[in-house]
């Protein structure tokens, strides 16, 4: 504790208020941001191929709308790239602004695109640029937001606690949206495909407001003020990372294949097969996907606290094997078309993801050395986006034509997670140590 604080140059009282304030920024900020990049997947599997794509048949509408679903995926690695380095050359609190205002604005534009039947395909490629700025925009926000709490975290046996606020923002962001979704669809009714739709992207630049003025109230980090009096700042970090620590950034991505792919699966693409397959209430689902983040608000944080105590790599461990074995049971359940049973199939299946998405965090961004941060823990997470969260609805939605069944897409979920039991398995775990300090090769 004394070494954090002494770091920051203030008392423990303000060293303890800043942190409640870079935890608040961040959480808010990385809800803000998660409101906006999931109110565009639910209109996706919604919305978007009858408007944007009418002249298709049912599922390849359904395939088109999830292809510029992916385009924001594509566009994270490259926030990534662009704001990891700034974040490591000027610091992460200029930098989440900049993500900030470059999500919210593109989303609020996403409200403004005309349909199909007023200026045909354009419509899907305006679409599809603003679906990229809201990836780059994410590509970087994610990165900033965990280090400006984790790097304020006090003691080396909170961090994983810490860093689990800015993951928490991701339920508040989904439940947001859905229940926007859910409002808007009750008052337009049979208009929410024309209009009601449209009013939840609107409504993002109140939150952008607010976010803003959360985020420009809080101090930079004690790490990075350390770097900068040490002169320890890299011109080209995100080379620097590459060439010192590119198998953390590896493992980074590979081990997010069993909890981004999945998650996707449980809150994108169910929209389609819950309501187009199984014929299933569409606020129904709406409404299961909302109970969902509300237990998220427990279990995030929860192993988040639990890695603390075990370690984040056994606690990941864990989440990545349970998430193997719960695709299978999740799609027994929805299959059974009874609205019951999909209604707990759909609560339940962010469980397994929580146990795994509450320590990353922290076990990711820990992995890298101080001044290359920013850089290698963004680049390593959002690889993860075209490799895994991009491409599941699409996969998803392939083998369940190819095969009929949802439990082609169960085989689907153990496969990613292998791979994450693997690759946590390689990654090395820092819990309980002092991340202030130089430590990778080149030092």
């Amino acid at each position: 504790m004394a070494s954090t604080t002494a770091q920051s140059g203030l008392s423990d009282a303000e060293h303890s208020a800043q942190l409640r304030k870079a935890v608040i920024a961040s959480t808010v900020g990385t809800t803000i941001e998660w409101y906006d990049f999931f109110i565009y997947g639910t209109a996706a599997g919604l919305v978007f191929p009858k408007l944007f794509f009418p002249n298709q048949d049912p599922l390849t509408g359904v395939l088109a709308s999830f292809t510029t679903y992916f385009i924001g995926f594509v566009g994270r690695p490259i926030g990534a790239v662009i704001f990891g380095h700034y974040g490591d050359r000027i610091g992460r609190k200029a930098t989440l602004i900049s993500t900030l205002l470059l999500m919210g604005i593109a989303t609020f534009l996403v409200a403004f695109v005309p349909g199909y039947a007023s200026i045909g395909i354009w419509g899907a490629i305006i679409l599809t640029i603003l679906r990229a700025l809201q990836g780059i925009g994410v590509g970087g926000e994610w990165g900033g937001s965990v280090l400006i709490a984790m790097e304020w975290a006090r003691t080396h046996d909170s961090r994983g606690l810490v860093a689990s606020w800015p993951q928490f923002g991701v339920p508040s962001g989904l439940f947001l949206s859905n229940l926007a979704i859910l409002a808007f669809s009750a008052w337009s009714g049979a208009d929410f495909g024309t209009w009601g739709w449209r009013i939840p992207f609107v409504l993002s630049i109140v939150l952008v407001g607010i976010g803003l003025w959360i985020r420009l109230g809080i101090l930079e980090t004690p790490v990075f003020r350390q770097l900068l009096d040490n002169q320890r700042t890299e011109r080209a970090p995100v080379v620097e990372v590459m060439r010192n620590q590119l198998r953390e950034v590896i493992l980074s991505a590979l081990l997010r294949m069993g909890e981004q792919a999945p998650f996707y699966i449980f809150t994108a693409f169910v929209f389609a097969y819950a309501i187009s397959t199984l014929h299933m209430s569409r606020d129904l689902v709406l409404a299961a996907v909302l109970v969902a983040s509300c237990v998220s608000f427990i279990t995030i944080p929860l192993s988040g606290h639990i890695s603390d105590r075990i370690g984040r790599r056994n606690m990941y461990l864990i989440g990545a094997a349970v998430t193997g074995l719960f695709g299978f049971l999740y799609f027994g359940m929805l299959d059974t078309a009874l609205p019951s049973a999909v209604f707990i199939a759909i609560v339940l299946s962010l469980i397994p993801h929580d146990m795994m998405y509450g320590p990353q965090a922290a076990l990711i961004a820990e992995a890298f050395t101080p001044r290359l941060r920013y850089s290698g823990a963004s680049i390593g997470y959002q690889l993860a986006s075209i490799i895994a969260g991009g491409p599941a609805p699409i996969i998803a939605t392939a083998l369940f034509a190819a095969y009929g069944t949802g439990y082609a897409v169960a085989i689907y979920i153990l496969a990613c997670a292998v791979i994450s039991l693997v690759s946590a398995a390689l990654m090395p775990d820092y819990t309980g140590k002092d991340i202030s300090a130089e430590y990778d090769a080149a030092v």
